[in-house]
């Protein structure tokens, strides 16, 4: 479960979001289920393959810097 920190202040909340604590949360179901003999090494490789790459497109949609916009301008 990812990492929810809710604050409220005055007139609504904020939402803060740990994608490298998801990724270990994650990794950690993974490797239990791959100990506890629920799934054999090639289910484990594939399901790190594929918990890689949910994290990498996750790392994409994430990325980036809101900017706001000068005074007087009309960007968005």
């Amino acid at each position: 479960m990812p990492s929810l920190r809710f604050s409220k202040r005055g007139d609504g909340m904020t939402y803060n979001f740990d994608p490298d604590r998801w990724y270990e949360n994650e990794r950690l179901a993974i490797d239990e289920r791959f100990r506890s003999g629920k799934i054999k090494a090639r289910e484990y490789e594939d399901a790190i393959d594929e918990l890689d790459c949910r994290f990498d497109e996750m790392l994409d949609r994430l990325d980036g810097t809101y900017q706001i916009p000068k005074k007087g301008t009309n960007a968005p």
